[in-house]
């Protein structure tokens, strides 16, 4: 494996650790800084039922939302591809999730209980290493799912 590759991945592992420690200045620090991002609007965010989200401030909202709303969280990536093109990496891969919180008022399980997403996170080579650039999650669909839609 190349240098590159291996630098993308570990800025990838870094943001998933990051998450299951609850470490919101740890998962900032992995995306673009306000002076790295280019002016169509930074960096960008899809988690799965969500609206795009633009911009720092929606982005690291988000993730204050999940963490605050999830006791314990851990991430399992499988499928974990990676493909550097200068100063630009996608990582593709499945994220197995395990976590908890509390039942939602009918009983059910929040969304991130047992759930598997597909991600694309894309990274930008900056001065201080690659950064996150973007990150789009879809839920992969089990039989059944799909047939209420």
């Amino acid at each position: 494996m190349e240098p590159d590759e291996e630098a993308v991945l570990a800025a990838n592992q870094a943001l998933y650790e990051a998450l299951e420690r609850g470490d919101l200045d740890a998962v900032e620090s992995i995306w673009l800084g306000p002076g790295e991002a280019d002016d169509k609007g930074g960096v960008f965010c899809v988690h799965p039922g969500w609206p795009a989200l633009v911009g720092r401030a929606q982005v690291t909202r988000s993730y204050m939302l999940i963490m605050a709303n999830t006791e314990y969280i851990q991430f399992f990536l499988t499928d974990v591809e990676v493909d550097v093109q200068g100063d630009v990496a996608l990582v593709t891969c499945t994220e197995n999730i395990l976590s908890g919180g509390e039942p939602e008022e009918e009983g059910e399980l929040g969304p991130l209980v047992g759930g598997k997403v597909v991600s694309t996170n894309l990274f930008r080579r900056t001065a201080d290493g690659w950064k996150l650039w973007s990150h789009h999650g879809s839920p992969v669909l089990t039989s059944g799912d799909d047939e209420e839609d």
